[in-house]
């Protein structure tokens, strides 16, 4: 029996090219993201590639918490099963702090804090139901040293990260793995101009190492993970004025 995924935020960037890396490895899947059309265009593409395998998709905008756990559960039962659970759904913003506009802050931590721990959350609760389950969250390497400009997109990541090392030591022993993804900078097409940064590497390059480090059931990983492996622990102790050049 094929094994079956649930990717928020699939339609574009990271969240598509792991879908297409893991239609690759042979997974049924659902998808689900806010734009329909970017979705159901997604799985025609990988149906006329894997034909012997299912691409069921959802329009779901995750800062609506309240849609969250429904369409999650939908998509399982209409999958039969749900072995992993990947909360990828996020969005960026820029804000200075001190404009008094409060607005790109609050929308970054809905989506990226509260929008994946309802995803979480409806997964846990899926996955203790059937016994066994993977929870996968995609936090950021800006988890480990906030980001100038980005303060609430660093801090929801940060959230994030804690978060689900939380929820890991509470299903101890519960057969549910958990992992948290660091991505580091990933070229994708809704990130441009990433190439002015060091160390970037594609989305689908960037998929199949998540991918492996899911497999591998790592409880955290860094991707790609040189130097951002070795930079994690590094970053915290950099002074800040090397930080606010840096970025």
């Amino acid at each position: 029996m094929s094994q079956r995924i649930i990717i928020t935020g699939a339609s574009s960037g990271i969240g598509a090219a792991l879908a297409h890396e893991y239609a690759r490895r042979g997974f049924d899947m659902g998808l689900c993201a806010r734009r329909s059309d970017a979705l159901e265009q997604l799985c025609s593409q990988l149906s006329a590639q894997y034909p012997q395998q299912a691409f069921l998709w959802e329009t779901l905008d995750v800062a609506d918490l309240g849609q969250v756990a429904p369409v999650i559960q939908r998509l399982a039962e209409r999958l039969g099963s749900v072995d992993i659970v990947i909360a990828n759904a996020g969005i960026t913003g820029v804000r200075r702090t001190g404009s008094g506009d409060l607005s790109t802050d609050l929308a970054v931590l809905q989506v990226n804090l509260l929008g994946a721990i309802a995803t979480i959350d409806a997964a846990t609760a899926i996955f203790r139901t059937q016994g066994h389950g993977h929870l996968v969250g995609i936090s950021s390497f800006s988890a480990f040293r906030g980001i100038p400009g980005s303060a609430a997109y660093s801090a929801s990541k940060a959230a994030l990260t804690n978060y689900l090392q939380a929820v890991r030591t509470e299903l101890f022993r519960k057969n549910i793995q958990v992992t948290c993804i660091h991505p580091g900078f990933i070229k994708t097409d809704i990130s441009p101009g990433m190439e002015k940064f060091p160390f970037v590497i594609a989305a689908d390059k960037a998929a199949r190492n998540m991918a492996n480090a899911i497999q591998k059931k790592k409880q955290e990983k860094t991707v790609p993970g040189w130097p951002w492996a070795v930079l994690k622990h590094l970053m915290p102790l950099l002074p800040d004025s090397l930080i606010a050049k840096i970025f």
